[in-house]
């Protein structure tokens, strides 16, 4: 089948079906030169220098958040310590029970004069006045002038707190980390100045031997004990090399405990 020829003249052929007036044409290229712009917008001055901002923001505050990450991991542990101590707290605060005006578990800590620290517990304790406070199974933990811990206890105590004075009673006992025990009826003891004392009988057994007396004052920040008669005092050596020995009325006797 053959094509029919080219009309005559210069112009191509056109379809009609693809004919577009001059008004579509200009709407067509009007439209087209919007989206151009759009894509292709210009930046005003002051997008420009909001730019700038955050860039110049972004170099002081990413070093800064690096450095305050290297800080964090460092201080981390002092952190845990805290939080561990903090849950300590926690947990003896939970082991307290306030009934009735009296708070069972209670727990008393100071420092002597010598920044030495000492603890008072006691299984019920019972605020009297602003100052005294009845205690239940009193027992105080202390530290000897070598450094050797020592334990009160006591069935009934007193504990004024401003005076941080302890005035136990019934079964009082005392334990040392050298080995020594000391059984009595009552005991009065300066926390502050580290002393011990007694007027009423008491009995010792230790390393050194068996001793009996009428009263006793310890001090721990000198390291003597003084006992007063009449007493009874049977040492380790005496006892190896022969019968007890007799009972003896001494006025005062100085024992320098061992450190």
């Amino acid at each position: 089948m053959s094509l029919p020829p080219p009309p005559d003249g210069d112009t191509p052929p056109r379809r009609e079906d693809f004919a577009r007036s001059a008004d579509q044409i200009a709407r067509q290229r009007s439209l087209l030169h919007q989206d151009t712009s759009r894509l292709r917008r210009v930046l005003r001055p002051s997008d420009i220098t909001r730019r700038r901002r955050l860039v110049r923001w972004a170099k002081w505050a990413l070093p800064a958040a690096a450095l305050l990450l290297l800080s964090s991991i460092a201080v981390w542990p002092a952190i845990d310590r805290l939080v561990n101590m903090q849950r300590g707290a926690l947990r003896e605060m939970e082991n307290l029970r306030v009934s009735s005006g009296n708070m069972l578990g209670a727990v008393y800590r100071g420092l002597d004069d010598h920044d030495r620290p000492f603890m008072i517990t006691a299984d019920q304790a019972q605020q009297v006045g602003p100052d005294r406070i009845n205690l239940a199974r009193p027992a105080a933990d202390t530290l000897t002038q070598g450094g050797d811990w020592m334990m009160v206890s006591a069935a009934q105590g007193v504990y004024l707190q401003r005076e941080q004075l302890l005035d136990l009673t019934q079964d009082v006992s005392l334990y040392r980390e050298d080995g020594v025990i000391m059984t009595g009826v009552t005991a009065d003891m300066d926390l502050r100045q580290g002393i011990i004392a007694s007027d009423q009988w008491v009995h010792a057994e230790g390393p050194f031997g068996v001793l009996d007396a009428q009263g006793v004052l310890l001090s721990q920040h000198e390291g003597i004990a003084q006992f007063r008669g009449p007493g009874r005092l049977v040492l380790n050596d005496d006892a190896h090399a022969g019968p007890a020995s007799h009972p003896s009325t001494p006025q005062a006797a100085q024992t320098e405990p061992s450190r």
